[in-house]
């Protein structure tokens, strides 16, 4: 008798258990879809994130500013060799496409104070303007996943490309989208559903 209220006992308990495992997996299965969205990569057909962030003078500058134009947005560091490489050709592209619909942004994640991202806009002689993105939250944002990472934003803010890694962009293969968007306006987004 003893042994059958044992092993009701343990029976008992294991089911309990069960439920409890079963109810635990449901609410971290329910956290997690509920977040999926916060770890959705930004890709070509998303809304680009509007943000704000100091330029290397300390003035504030929110993407909106550049609404209506194709925008070259470049994550990147002064600590990043490939950044480094990629740099004389992304000054290039400015040079060839000032004065048309078109602007180009450089994100800097450096941890540093603005003085060495000034140091190195000066060792390559960059005019475009460049943001500080100090703390990560832009980085974070648009979730990268390391740097240089780019985003090519259409004139409506819609991501067109996301480029992962270094590229050349002084040739016509590197830029056609950037060349495309600035041919053809796009079509409005598409409505949000």
């Amino acid at each position: 008798m003893e042994e059958k209220a044992a092993d009701e006992k343990k029976g008992s308990f294991g089911a309990i258990t069960g439920v409890v495992v079963v109810v635990v997996v449901l609410v971290i299965a329910l956290v997690l879809f509920g977040k999926k969205g916060a770890y959705e990569p930004i890709l070509a057909g998303k809304v680009a994130p509007e943000f704000e962030l100091p330029d290397l003078a300390g003035e504030m500058v929110p993407l909106s500013r550049y609404k209506g134009k194709v925008v070259f947005l470049n994550f990147w560091a002064t600590w990043c060799e490939p950044c480094e490489e990629e740099m004389p050709s992304m000054q290039y592209l400015y040079q060839e496409l000032k004065g048309e619909n078109f602007e180009m942004v450089a994100v800097s994640i450096d941890s540093k104070k603005p003085a060495v991202i000034q140091e190195f806009v000066k060792k390559y002689s960059l005019t475009f303007p460049v943001l500080h993105d100090r703390k990560n939250k832009v980085k974070e944002k648009y979730k990268t996943t390391g740097v240089p990472e780019t985003f090519i934003i259409d004139q409506n803010g819609v991501v067109a490309e996301k480029v992962w890694g270094p590229r050349d962009w002084s040739g016509p293969y590197a830029t056609k989208v950037i060349r495309d968007l600035l041919a053809s306006p796009p079509k409005p987004p598409a409505p949000s559903t």
